[in-house]
């Protein structure tokens, strides 16, 4: 099951649910029916039901958790080298400007790591360790506006080109007057 978030369960939640596949298993030795129990535990019908198939071939060992569905390709340690690596910036790794974007961080683990990340798994990737999107908050350093005023004056009326004067019955909404 794919999840919003881009990611699989936390531990926690992990454990919250072989919680409640336990206490449902408990349910069973009772002999409760499904929707009672699906009911009591806020689940659907069709999970206790899942839940009764595994629990009648397997036991209670059944439900247990089997951990996440897969491990990172990149340990904690490796990502805290990555980190290191995103702190000297783009320029450093031979990028003409100072701007991260996932394909470029892809880039830089498979340069790096020899780990083959997609983009959409990159931007999860950060996302688990605490990273956003960012966009600058504030114009460049470098941006001057007399010059951007100046253009806005003097070149941007010539590109635009006049405007069209209206005269009376110009407009394509009104018709001229019948005669």
């Amino acid at each position: 099951m794919r999840y919003v978030q881009g990611g699989g369960l936390t531990d926690e939640r992990r454990v919250f649910r072989e919680t409640l596949r336990l206490e449902a298993a408990a349910r069973f030795i009772q002999g409760d029916e499904n929707a009672v129990i699906a009911h009591t535990l806020r689940v659907s019908v069709r999970s206790v039901q899942r839940w009764r198939k595994a629990w009648s071939q397997g036991g209670p060992r059944a439900l247990a958790s089997k951990g996440p569905a897969s491990l990172p390709l990149l340990s904690d340690e490796l990502f805290t080298v990555l980190e290191q690596e995103l702190t000297k910036g783009p320029v450093a790794h031979g990028w003409p400007d100072q701007t991260w974007t996932l394909s470029r961080i892809k880039t830089l683990i498979g340069r790096r790591f020899h780990k083959s990340y997609t983009v959409q798994g990159v931007a999860a990737l950060l996302k688990r360790h605490g990273w956003s999107c960012q966009v600058p908050a504030r114009r460049a350093a470098e941006c001057d506006e007399a010059a951007v005023a100046g253009w806005v004056k003097e070149t941007w009326p010539q590109v635009e080109g006049p405007w069209r004067c209206s005269v009376p019955g110009s407009s394509s909404r009104t018709r001229p007057a019948s005669r």
